[in-house]
């Protein structure tokens, strides 16, 4: 039984999914089910509820995923031991990211890091998505974090995590008080959108042109808190990622309301330049936010447990 099997294993029970956890491990979905299939074997339980879909997670296969998400743990921490032995952690690491990400989630990640290793310090630098590409191009930045990275040979790319969307309006809308938000309730809605150029307007737009809805474009940002804000003064609803409006919904400036498209996520990864060489100080600070997005995403509750929630 292999490290890469049981991290294999947590990805595919964290997201729900064969497809987006092969993904995360660059196998093909055919392997992972073949892996899990595997571990079942060894362990000689089931794992994993196939009769419905999404697929569930047994009793022995919630237990197990806690026991392997420890265990992987543990040794990500002996390897940050050892790496601590063998290589100073110590320098800058420079980092440019999107806001949405750079102001909801990099302030603690940095905290974290800088309190492991009190020698190195963060940089952040908030850009436009494609400025943070130039800048890791231009070697400006020792690593981008974004939305949607971008195919490009000359960067190297780590996957961080799937974000879901949410429908989000004011907490006076029609829709608000909603549990579930289906693509025909935006139909003629004023819509406060992303600017056209980015790769999360088209995905949103391809999204809602697959369901034949049509909603009236009002205003067009770059950015989600701006978004947000707009809707905060009523001007019209949007899509956006869920965990950028937890605070706005906590203090009820906003609504969110779960969006009927399961597959409309906006993917967040890490960018470098592919032939540059990375310091013991980048490749842990990048391990430090891969690590941070697994413990972010807890396993769904079996469905018992939601219904007495």
């Amino acid at each position: 039984m292999q490290l890469e099997t049981l991290r294999l294993y947590c990805d595919v029970v964290r997201l729900r999914s064969f497809s987006r956890g092969a993904a995360l491990n660059f196998v093909s979905q055919s392997a992972a089910s073949q892996s899990v299939q595997q571990l079942e074997r060894e362990l000689g339980v089931a794992l994993l509820d196939r009769s419905r879909r999404p697929f569930g997670v047994t009793a022995e296969g919630q237990t197990f995923y806690a026991a392997t998400r420890e265990l992987l743990e543990s040794w990500e921490k002996a390897k940050a031991g050892v790496a601590a032995v063998k290589a100073r952690i110590d320098g800058t690491v420079r980092v440019a990211a999107i806001y949405s990400v750079g102001l909801h989630d990099m302030s603690r990640h940095m905290q974290r890091f800088m309190s492991l290793y009190p020698n190195a310090r963060v940089q952040l630098e908030c850009l436009h998505p494609h400025k943070v590409v130039e800048a890791v191009l231009g070697d400006e930045a020792d690593v981008g974090v974004m939305s949607y990275p971008p195919a490009d040979r000359a960067l190297a790319v780590v996957p961080l995590r799937l974000e879901p969307m949410a429908f989000v309006c004011h907490p006076s809308h029609r829709l608000a008080r909603r549990r579930l938000v289906v693509p025909a309730d935006l139909a003629g809605e004023s819509f406060v959108a992303f600017d056209p150029e980015l790769t999360i307007r088209r995905a949103i737009d391809r999204a809602l042109r697959q369901h034949n809805v049509k909603v009236n474009p009002v205003m067009a940002f770059d950015n989600v808190e701006t978004i947000k804000q707009a809707i905060m003064i009523a001007a019209g609803v949007s899509i956006l990622p869920r965990h950028t409006v937890a605070k706005e919904v906590g203090i009820r400036t906003l609504a969110a309301v779960p969006f009927g498209i399961p597959d409309l996520v906006r993917p967040v990864g890490i960018i470098h330049r592919r032939q540059k060489h990375l310091t013991p100080t980048v490749s842990r600070f990048i391990e430090v936010l891969r690590d941070a997005a697994v413990s972010d995403e807890p396993v769904p509750a079996p469905r018992a447990a939601r219904a007495k929630s």
